[in-house]
């Protein structure tokens, strides 16, 4: 992987990243604070692992916030926003990174679980562009930058909760660029493919589900998760400026074939 990037400039922004405590959303937070953003990293309890993150974020050109919030919890997500609102620093890039799964078939795929998936990766990623949103339309310019997937696209196996949030979430991107690009604000998605983190440990342990696979991935191989955080961090920079609506896959190729 070449290790040469563009520069992004984001000093001076304040970026909030949802599940900033691992995987991508941890890259996504450090390639942010790369490129000179401030960066508050939003985890269910993020706090508590704040001194390794503060290592993990030293010699970077932004500074680094962990802040809990459990984004199943509306009344914790109305407790993020005070606190936000408390605070003088404006929110100038959005990224809604927070995401689970449940895998089961869809005959026997619970309520419960279905509820979880859907209040984290789509109710979250509305009620958290809306708040911040609207105070990025009143200065007339914010950049919302969501995490969608290939199975935004597509149905996936053993996941209907996910796929169908998924999905969801990229038919909010465009609503959102519609009614808020003609006033200064970005609203687009990155669609990931196989990307190697914990959340896809068991299929990466599955010799025979990765062959199959990374036999479909053009690139034939798993995704890391700087990968997804460059795009990203492209997207949240006046280098996208004209960009709105975009759902852009970064998937090794995966839609391709």
């Amino acid at each position: 992987m070449a290790t040469q990037r563009p520069e992004i400039d984001l000093r001076g922004k304040t970026a909030l990243v949802t599940g900033a405590s691992r995987g991508i959303g941890l890259a996504i937070a450090r390639v942010l604070a790369r490129c000179g953003a401030d960066v508050i990293g939003i985890g269910t309890a993020i706090s508590r692992n704040a001194q390794e993150l503060a290592r993990d974020f030293e010699g970077l050109a932004g500074r680094f916030t962990p802040m809990d919030c459990d984004l199943s919890d509306r009344d914790a997500i109305d407790r993020l926003l005070a606190a936000l609102d408390a605070d003088a620093a404006p929110i100038d890039i959005l990224v809604n990174n927070a995401g689970i799964i449940r895998r089961e078939e869809a005959a026997t795929h619970s309520t419960q679980d279905w509820d979880a998936v859907m209040a984290v990766n789509l109710d979250a990623v509305f009620l958290l562009s809306r708040a911040l949103g609207a105070k990025m339309l009143a200065r007339g310019h914010g950049k919302i930058i969501n995490t969608a997937s290939v199975l935004s696209f597509q149905g996936g196996i053993l996941v209907p909760g996910y796929a169908a949030a998924k999905g969801a979430v990229a038919q909010l991107t465009h609503a959102l660029a519609n009614e808020w690009a003609a006033s200064g604000v970005n609203v687009n998605a990155v669609a990931p493919g196989y990307v190697a983190t914990d959340v896809t440990s068991a299929l990466q342990q599955d010799a025979q589900r990765t062959a199959a696979l990374m036999a479909r991935v053009p690139a034939g191989r798993w995704g890391e998760p700087e990968e997804i955080a460059w795009p990203v961090a492209f997207l949240a920079s006046d280098m996208a400026d004209f960009i709105h609506g975009a759902i852009l896959p970064v998937d090794g190729g995966w839609l391709s074939r």
